[in-house]
C-alpha cells in the first residue's frame, strides 16, 4: 500500500507496512533520531511529535494514520537549536540526561501555540504525559514561562 508522509516539510512516498509505528520510520528510515523510544506504549512521552499540530505519541501511531498529514519532529522546530523553547531549555539548564527533552519540548510547543500565556496548571496538564527521570520539572516549567513571557501574543 503506497502512502505519502510529509515530515518537517519533506515529502516521502513509502510502501512500508501501514501498521509500522511512525517512530521507526522517523528514526530508522528517515534518520531523524531526535524523537526517542522510551516505553513503546505511549506512557512516557519521549516519542512525542506533532501530527497536523496535535501532540501524538509516535511509538503507537501507525504510519497509515500519518499518511496524508503533516508530521513535525524536534528537528522540524529548528535545525540549529534556535527555537525559543530550545534556547530557554539551555538558559534554564533543563537537560540532564536529555532523553525526554525532545518530547517535552514538542508538548510545550503545542501548548504555547494553543495558549500563549499558560498558567502553572496549564503547563502541568499539557506535559503530564511526559516523564522526566531526572526530575527537571521545575526548570521545564520555568523555561516554558520564560518563552510565554517573551512572546508577543
Amino acid at each position: 500500500m503506497k502512502m505519502k508522509l510529509t515530515v518537517n516539510g519533506r515529502e516521502m512516498d513509502t510502501d512500508l507496512d501501514p501498521d509500522m509505528p511512525l517512530l521507526w520510520v522517523l528514526r530508522d528510515v528517515m534518520g531523524l533520531t531526535g524523537t526517542k523510544f522510551g516505553c513503546g506504549k505511549a506512557l512516557c512521552g519521549a516519542c512525542t511529535v506533532h501530527l497536523d499540530g496535535a501532540v501524538v505519541r509516535s511509538c503507537v501511531t501507525p504510519i497509515r494514520a500519518a499518511s496524508g498529514h503533516k508530521v513535525t519532529t524536534i528537528e522540524g522546530l529548528s535545525t540549529d537549536g534556535s527555537h525559543p523553547l530550545q534556547k530557554a531549555w539551555v538558559a534554564y539548564g533543563v537537560p540532564q540526561c536529555g532523553f525526554c527533552q525532545a518530547g517535552q519540548i514538542m508538548a510545550a510547543a503545542a501548548l504555547l501555540r494553543d495558549k500563549s500565556k499558560p498558567t502553572d496548571g496549564d503547563i502541568t496538564q499539557a506535559l503530564s504525559g511526559n516523564l522526566c527521570r531526572c526530575g527537571t520539572y521545575n526548570r521545564i516549567r520555568d523555561a516554558i514561562k520564560k518563552v510565554a513571557q517573551e512572546s508577543k501574543a
